[in-house]
């Protein structure tokens, strides 16, 4: 058997960081077997779906890099096909046409509230012949569901679990208006897309029974079904959005990579062994169904920031400047020169050292590209005193002297310098850095000022010391 997965969402706004965990399995479960992965667009919802939410998710299964095969289908075009099973159905006696009003509907539910009863279609049309309908009101098909017994799901995640169907009323296949409702099409469209595993929230478990019968009664095959239990914020409560972000495009925003996101989502809720950090290559060859745990996974932020710590560590220095290269562009006002981003990737390698986030980066990397004089942080400018003035300048004099410009020249340059003057390394590189960076944490000084030249480094040193004295 090839396996067939699909990735279903509804296009009623931005890709949810949970359905983004479900594209990932079904992406991984596909690669893993050498199957195919497919993208269906749920929009049967005319008037909650909109081209913007699904441009939104489209776009944000790209950068995670989920790649689908084929063209996306929509379930909306879909519409004739899901309609033409309901008509089957109905004439092989597995539906029939009911006609209670809405009024009606909602009297009964309301009896069956007073008298604490569960709520659900009674089966007032089930028998009924149509020769009893009212005029003028249009019928919508029900499904005719078993009555008796019990639908059993074999399920990869949850196990074997059973509803009694006397609890599964008939639901709605075709509306009056004709058109098909959710439940009927994701079995047609499943059915006909040649899905062999559907790989999905535990909040479509209920769905899943009345989904099975739709399938029994039309003779078709049951595909696998996997069933994963839902992410929960740090409070054990549903993610939710006072949780915080919850679109892809926001943790794109915060400056996640997106290697990081799906490292972080595979492990919410999958593991293999102790293993945390697992490349893409690693997860297409281990991930299996087995793997998928029972219980709700609690969303960490600090985890997903040390993942991405170490992914930004591992990533490309010329692909984290054009990530950076944006944001600092806003915040400066202006497009970055050639020569300024050179500048930047040469120094990228310290600056990615420390930096959590694309965020943290671009303002590490500010001072690089920042126009003089260069502003100051209130600890900087705190040391920038009359010592340290009197340090930079005597400093500065011994740099422009200095014929091998380079960091291990300037730091064997700046320990003697140390040494004669009776102090600690420290006390003498700290205003250096202040002069050179605006701050009291950068990548190592000596590094710093050999990437950015000796005529920079001694503008910003003078720069640094006449504006303390001003």
């Amino acid at each position: 058997m090839t396996v067939v997965t699909r990735f279903a969402p509804s296009p009623t706004g931005f890709l949810h960081i949970g359905g983004a965990r479900t594209a990932l399995f079904n992406w991984l479960y596909a690669r893993h077997t050498g199957g195919t992965y497919l993208l269906r667009i749920e929009d049967t919802d005319r008037q909650r779906s909109t081209d913007a939410a699904v441009d939104a998710i489209l776009d944000g299964l790209s950068w995670l890099g989920l790649d689908w095969d084929g063209d996306a289908v929509s379930q909306f075009g879909r519409k004739d096909r899901h309609a033409e099973v309901a008509q089957q159905m109905l004439a092989a006696g597995r539906a029939y046409h009911c006609y209670a009003s809405p009024e009606e509907l909602e009297e009964m539910r309301a009896a069956q509230k007073a008298a604490g009863q569960p709520v659900r279609y009674d089966g007032r049309w089930r028998d009924r012949d149509p020769s009893e309908a009212p005029e003028g009101v249009k019928p919508v098909i029900r499904l005719k569901a078993p009555q008796e017994g019990e639908t059993v799901l074999k399920d990869h995640v949850q196990g074997e679990v059973r509803v009694q169907n006397a609890q599964l009323d008939d639901l709605i296949l075709l509306r009056a208006d004709g058109t098909p409702t959710y439940l009927l099409a994701v079995v047609v469209d499943d059915h006909d897309m040649g899905v062999t595993h559907v790989i999905r929230g535990d909040d479509h478990l209920t769905n899943t029974f009345r989904q099975i019968q739709i399938y029994n009664a039309m003779g078709w095959d049951l595909p696998e079904f996997g069933h994963i239990p839902l992410i929960h914020g740090p409070d054990g409560a549903k993610l939710s959005k006072r949780h915080g972000a919850l679109g892809v495009d926001a943790y794109r925003d915060m400056g996640y990579l997106p290697e990081a996101i799906r490292n972080y989502l595979l492990r919410l809720g999958w593991a293999h062994g102790d293993d945390e950090i697992i490349s893409t290559e690693q997860a297409v060859d281990w991930f299996n169904l087995e793997g998928i745990g029972r219980s709700p996974s609690r969303f960490d932020f600090a985890k997903l920031e040390n993942l991405n710590a170490h992914y930004m560590r591992q990533a490309d220095d010329t692909r984290l400047v054009g990530l950076a290269a944006p944001r600092l562009e806003a915040e400066l006002g202006r497009a970055l020169t050639e020569s300024e981003r050179e500048l930047l990737t040469r120094a990228m390698n310290g600056l990615k050292q420390r930096a959590r986030t694309v965020v943290d980066l671009a303002q590490s990397a500010r001072f690089y590209v920042a126009a003089r004089p260069l502003p100051m942080d209130e600890k900087a400018a705190a040391l920038l005193d009359g010592k340290g003035r009197g340090v930079l300048t005597d400093l500065a004099a011994r740099f422009e002297a200095e014929a091998d410009f380079t960091a291990a020249a300037l730091e064997a340059l700046v320990r003697a310098f140390a040494e004669e003057r009776g102090e600690k390394l420290g006390k003498i590189a700290q205003p250096l850095r202040a002069a050179l960076t605006g701050s009291t944490v950068s990548p190592p000084i000596f590094e710093v000022a050999e990437l950015l030249g000796r005529a920079e480094t001694l503008a910003r040193m003078k720069d640094a010391a006449t504006a303390a004295r001003g």
